[in-house]
């Protein structure tokens, strides 16, 4: 009698265990991407301590990265990707 109760309650673990992780979405911690024009005079410094503040250096990686530009490279008009 012991055992059969253990066994019903190891079925009802795994059941809740099992509904628990279902129930859980994972989550990428990234805001989305965006777009961002170029207006005259910005640089990819300013546009990234803008965007994703602290050392900017990051995020000029990732806007260069993103957008196979380099910072001599920007032009008013032109549309980038911020990546989130």
């Amino acid at each position: 009698m012991f055992g059969s109760r253990l066994i019903v309650l190891g079925v009802v673990l795994l059941a809740l265990l099992l509904a628990a992780l279902g129930a859980a979405r994972p989550s990428s911690g990234a805001a989305p991407e965006t777009r961002y024009v170029v207006q005259p005079g910005d640089t990819l410094w300013e546009i990234a301590e803008e965007r994703y503040g602290g050392d900017a250096r990051k995020g000029v990686w990732r806007i260069e990265e993103r957008n196979a530009v380099s910072a001599g490279e920007l032009q008013p008009g032109m549309v980038l990707a911020l990546p989130g």
